[in-house]
């Protein structure tokens, strides 16, 4: 059966914009009324989406029409619709950026775009951008314009008489160091490392009642669609799942992905557990682990636990931050090195710039799987990889990935339910 529900993308000209901020606001405000407010992240996000998850209290999926897929986007917003009084998907970086972009989605399922323009240093060409945004595609339903970051009353005034009259303008918000959302190399603090965010998502929420953001976007049709469960390929296999602050790159739609497969997956902290539970399986994923260098590795019950699972042919499966705590050594921005695992030869550093970017698909023995690289640090190994990814913008090589006995390791970050058969396949006991 089909379902309507209020929904509304915010997008922005660029990363930097504030988009998170706003749609945290957004969500808070309107679950402070009552109100069910499901949040999506479009593209490939970990951090974001914490922090949209503590604003709206739901989990935060993504929606991807690449590595996601068309159908099962279309399932996730049915499925939200049927039971949310308020849809809200965040964009990633600029409306138009990206192949396939915010804006493909925006056009596909019919949801209104809410363009957020950082005003500061702006004038009159705030409505010049706005004009931009809202016709380069004529057929992209747009909802209207709202202006961050300004300097007051007068220069709100001034933006808002910059705009195309048929322009809707939806107000503004100010320039505010108190609702700013703290960041570092990988993008956002994670939530559970931001002491004050429930006054900070309080603060932007009742910024946001102020404009017309407080009032519901019109109610968009989404169309009956479902996920079919995959074989339960995993019946029965207890996995355990490395969480804490060290580990915390999860997206929900794979620990829902492997649930499905009939695993029982079991949470454990490389930080701070003395040792590995009894699983058969262990999945290693993204995070800091160079920002808790020393304590992963004092933990070394931890450590030698996780040694025999691997020893003992049991599989693991570790992606980005998972992968620098398989090596033998990782070493931090200022250079600090600690000894890791040491399942596989080599080592990593921190580098003062981006190292990988982008959405990649990969071909394992196991099956194809969809995901996406985003790093900071270098890799020296002379393990020869078992596989590379293939880039999704221009079909070249991408991240190596690698296998040592039954460890799976790469860069990757996989996107189990774009072929759940093959997620599977990485560990079965």
């Amino acid at each position: 059966m089909s379902a309507t529900c209020p929904a509304l993308l915010l997008s922005a000209p660029a990363s930097g914009q504030g988009k998170t901020t706003v749609t945290a606001g957004l969500a808070r405000y309107h679950r402070n009324r009552g109100r069910t407010v499901r949040v999506f992240k479009t593209g490939p996000d970990f951090l974001d989406p914490m922090i949209l998850e503590r604003a709206s209290g739901q989990p935060v999926y993504q929606l991807d029409l690449w590595m996601v897929g068309e159908r099962d986007c279309k399932a996730l917003l049915h499925r939200a619709a049927q039971e949310a009084d308020l849809i809200l998907i965040e964009g990633v970086m600029g409306l138009f950026d990206g192949t396939p972009s915010s804006a493909d989605l925006a056009a596909l399922f019919g949801v209104p775009v809410l363009a957020l323009i950082n005003a500061h240093a702006m004038a009159q060409t705030f409505g010049a951008v706005a004009h931009g945004l809202a016709h380069y595609r004529p057929e992209l339903p747009f909802a209207g314009v709202l202006a961050n970051r300004v300097a007051g009353p007068g220069h709100a005034e001034l933006l808002a008489d910059s705009l195309p009259p048929e322009l809707r303008y939806f107000g503004w918000l100010p320039r505010d160091g108190e609702i700013a959302l703290p960041d570092r190399h990988l993008g956002l603090v994670q939530a559970a490392e931001i002491a004050d965010l429930e006054s900070r998502l309080e603060s932007v929420a009742a910024l946001v009642g102020r404009t017309r953001l407080a009032e519901l976007p019109p109610p968009v049709f989404f169309p009956a669609a479902r996920i079919e469960p995959p074989a339960r390929l995993l019946d029965g296999a207890r996995i355990g799942v490395a969480r804490d602050m060290a580990f915390a790159f999860l997206y929900p739609a794979n620990l829902d992905t492997l649930r499905a497969l009939g695993a029982d997956l079991v949470f454990f902290s490389p930080l701070v557990d003395a040792e590995l539970p009894e699983v058969d399986s262990v999945y290693l994923p993204g995070g800091y682990p160079e920002l808790h260098l020393d304590a992963l590795a004092a933990n070394t019950s931890m450590r030698e636990s996780l040694r025999r699972h691997h020893q003992a042919g049991k599989p693991l499966y570790a992606e980005c931050g998972g992968l620098l705590y398989a090596l033998e050594l990782l070493a931090d921005k200022e250079g600090h090195r600690a000894p890791m695992l040491g399942l596989l030869p080599g080592h990593a550093a921190l580098q003062p710039k981006l190292v990988g970017l982008g959405m990649q698909a990969v071909e394992l023995p196991e099956g194809e799987l969809r995901g996406h690289t985003f790093h900071h640090s270098r890799l020296e190994t002379p393990l020869k990889p078992l596989a590379h990814g293939r880039r999704q913008r221009d079909g070249k090589p991408g991240e190596a990935v690698y296998r040592e006995g039954r460890l799976t390791a790469s860069y990757l970050h996989l996107y189990f339910a774009s072929n759940p058969e093959a997620a599977a396949r990485l560990f079965l006991p």
